[in-house]
């Protein structure tokens, strides 16, 4: 398709809109966002840039923006709550050191100055109620888990609670621990931190199984008493990150389908509006971007919009489905009660760490091994 003069309107101005506004504008579309917020912000937390979606930011030309504002990943520490380390896991040993921790904040800015660099209109105060009455010969939701894009293409997806609540902070930090996530394993709970803006700040997400429901909010306050209540019995390195939380949000997690249909006529979805998923893979930001790429390119080379959408689904929906599962089926590791079957599972960790550190690493290959880029130079715009 020739993209000049194609017009396409964006609803939401995150992540993974703003990448897919600056992807495709930079391919000669004209491009609006329609933001409901009157102002680009987010609540501030962290995020993580694995090498994957790092590839695409690379290819948008904003790669250099990113290492500026990151700090680089050098190794992810497995804890035992209470008796210290069990493994650390090298990030020196992917195939890209391109793993960046990130305040989502600073990424939202890096990808809103691109797009409007780009030559796209971003709308603010505007609320999408019905994307099929939008102007544009293609509307992308990029409005989050509760999409009415998705819901317009897919009908009503019913998520469920997984029985987890998160708690998510940020507090200051003396820069001592730069480069290393740390991830805290007990009975039920863990508890992952990891540093951001050159190490001046900690990114805390706490994550406790409980019967009672919670919002599914990232905006909702929570206690910073009943956090450090609820993760009371962890040992002191733990307890000296929580002592310094003054504000914290809390949201229930809840495990939502992949959407049978990205996209349809004239509407498509992307990121969390396609494919939520929980947080312990920390793939969520990159999958976005990842699906920004893939859209745009689709875009660019189909023949047409319909044969383009079923390309791009084609394209996306297994990788995402896959993902997706693998983040599912990873909390449990971390939450493990019966003592023997805790401590034969440290002991592989330990005993892999030390013997097959490279095979370690390289169980997550097929995520952060994965350019949807091909390896392309950065876009030039049109």
């Amino acid at each position: 398709m020739d993209m000049h003069g194609l017009s396409i309107s964006i609803i939401g101005a995150g992540i993974g809109g703003l990448a897919a506004a600056r992807a495709l504008a930079l391919r000669g579309a004209r491009v609006t966002v329609h933001e409901q917020a009157t102002e680009i912000s987010e609540v501030g937390a962290g995020l993580q840039i694995s090498p994957n979606g790092f590839a695409v930011l690379r290819a948008l030309g904003l790669g250099d923006a990113v290492r500026g504002a990151g700090v680089q990943g050098a190794a992810v520490a497995l804890h035992d709550y209470r008796r210290g380390q069990v493994v650390r896991l090298d990030l020196t040993r992917l195939a890209s050191r391109d793993y960046w921790f990130l305040h989502r904040s600073d990424l939202i800015g890096i990808l809103h100055k691109g797009a409007v660099e780009s030559g796209v209109r971003i709308k603010l105060g505007e609320r999408a109620a019905d994307p099929a009455a939008m102007d544009g010969d293609l509307v992308i939701g990029a409005d989050g888990l509760h999409s009415v894009t998705r819901s317009a293409l897919n009908g009503t997806l019913a998520p469920f609670f997984t029985r987890q609540v998160a708690w998510r902070a940020v507090v200051p930090h003396d820069g001592s621990r730069m480069g290393e996530a740390r991830v805290h394993m007990a009975p039920h709970r863990h508890l992952v931190s990891y540093p951001l803006r050159g190490g001046s700040e900690l990114n805390i997400v706490a994550v406790e199984e409980r019967a009672g429901w919670a919002e599914e909010s990232w905006s909702a306050a929570g206690d910073p008493y009943d956090l450090r209540a609820r993760f009371a019995d962890f040992g002191t390195d733990a307890q000296a990150m929580l002592a310094k939380v003054d504000n914290v949000g809390k949201w229930g997690l809840f495990r939502h389908p992949v959407a049978p249909v990205w996209g349809k006529g004239r509407l498509a979805v992307l990121g969390d509006a396609a494919h939520p998923t929980l947080p312990f893979m920390a793939q969520g930001a990159s999958l976005a971007i990842e699906d920004a790429w893939v859209l745009a390119d689709a875009l660019a080379t189909a023949p047409d919009l319909s044969a383009a959408l079923n390309t791009y689904q084609e394209r996306r929906a297994e990788r995402a489905r896959k993902v997706v599962e693998a983040a599912n089926g990873n909390a449990w590791k971390y939450h493990l009660k019966f003592k023997p079957l805790r401590a034969a599972a440290h002991l592989s960790l330990k005993l892999g760490g030390a013997l097959a550190p490279d095979r370690m690493m390289g169980q997550f290959e097929w995520i952060y091994g994965h350019d949807v880029t091909g390896g392309a130079p950065p876009v030039i715009p049109s």
